[in-house]
């Protein structure tokens, strides 16, 4: 062999090799599920006018986390209910809203104190109670019973969930533990229910905030999109594609799914080299700061053909105590400092704090080809809990 023929070999092996070894490194983080739909999505579109950005923190609130005794239970929610007020009550949006906090209760924790607790918290105006549940080889019959059981309490005792016109069921947002929504864990732990799409639908579940969960590999194909999916009743995971919700649309399939931001963070890498996921979760170890609010700024994630209504979806698991300091302190009253600063100046951004409720209302506006101020449309479908905050409250805490 001539000695060109020997280098092209050589460079042959090296290419094969090195597309190997990126290959393994992205199955190991589970990136080959996303990263081809991260890298065709196109820039987001560019508008006139301010482009309005709605920010909506969603909290996996889990006070019995690691079988926590009943004494560190409380002291999580009592830490959460005195410390965000007072960080909340410093911040507010264009609308004259404190940042607004959604605590997904996790159904198998239900404590009455917990709940009374975080209810008085939302009915100050701080936030919104929906759905979690953490589940293994569950049943449709178990499944129907807790969520309808729990359902039932978070309105009765709690005022929490609402109707809307017409409909009989209550209605509520849904997290899933473990990320499993829909069996989506090839071993099918954490779940065990094929058709659960169809059953949240059925019991009343307006949409789904599980996602991101990368680097889970029950993260979904389809990132940075809402999206109606449609039941595979004999398969799992069914929600990783679907119909895009869009101006001039409606609702089709079984569920809605509002995802968060997903991509990749090349400004704050691992090692100085790799570029980090960027699955919009926040705790100690990835605190939310001015370049990652920015990246879920730039994200754009919206209802198609409504470019200039934006959607910012980040998550956390509230109650671990070694993440309170950056979620109750000064790392996340810098955030909201941040957005207010950088994103709601009236002529480039308007900034709007809003629940997982009003997120869903606000893009069911978007999908009638409603126009002008999103804040107009935050009880568009469901209207506002019992337990959640009037507009006399920001009178009221203002003039206190």
């Amino acid at each position: 062999m001539s000695v060109a023929g020997w280098l092209l070999g050589g460079l042959l092996l090296l290419v094969v090799a090195g597309v190997t070894a990126v290959w393994a490194l992205l199955r190991s983080r589970n990136m080959h599920i996303w990263i081809f739909d991260y890298l065709r999505r196109r820039s987001p579109e560019k508008v006139a006018g301010p482009v309005h950005v709605m920010f909506c923190f969603v909290d996996h609130f889990e006070p019995m986390w690691k079988g926590a005794d009943l004494a560190t239970q409380r002291a999580r929610v009592d830490r959460w209910c005195h410390d965000y007020r007072a960080l909340a009550a410093r911040h507010s949006d264009a609308d004259g809203r404190p940042p607004q906090h959604t605590f997904f209760y996790p159904e198998e924790e239900y404590a009455e104190e917990h709940l009374d607790k975080l209810a008085a918290l939302c009915a100050g105006g701080y936030g919104e109670i929906e759905v979690h549940l953490h589940h293994d080889n569950d049943t449709e019959a178990n499944f129907r019973q807790s969520i309808t059981r729990f359902c039932r309490i978070l309105h009765e005792r709690h005022g929490a969930l609402s109707r809307a016109a017409g409909d009989d069921r209550l209605r509520f947002g849904f997290i899933h533990g473990n990320w499993c929504l829909d069996n989506s864990r090839a071993d099918g732990r954490w779940c065990g229910i094929d058709n659960e799409l169809v059953l949240l639908r059925e019991l009343g579940c307006y949409a789904d905030f599980t996602l991101p969960s990368a680097p889970s590999e029950t993260q979904t194909s389809t990132i940075n999109s809402i999206y109606y999916a449609t039941d595979d009743p004999h398969a799992p995971k069914s929600h990783d594609r679907g119909v895009p919700v869009r101006v001039g649309g409606e609702a089709s399939g079984d569920l809605m799914i509002v995802q968060g931001p997903l991509g990749l963070n090349w400004r704050e890498r691992r090692r100085g080299v790799l570029p980090r996921i960027e699955n919009a979760d926040v705790r100690a170890g990835c605190p939310p700061t001015p370049a990652r609010v920015d990246a879920w700024v730039r994200t754009a994630v919206h209802v198609q053909g409504r470019p200039d209504w934006i959607f910012v979806k980040i998550h956390t698991h509230g109650t671990q105590e070694g993440d309170m300091d950056t979620l109750l302190g000064s790392a996340t009253d810098a955030m909201h400092a941040h957005l207010e600063r950088n994103y709601n100046d009236g002529e480039r951004h308007v900034l709007h704090y809003v629940t997982a409720r009003e997120v869903y209302n606000i893009i069911k506006a978007a999908e009638a080809g409603e126009q002008g101020n999103p804040d107009a449309y935050r009880d568009y479908v469901l209207p506002r809990p019992r337990s959640s905050w009037q507009p006399q409250d920001v009178v009221l805490r203002e003039a206190s």
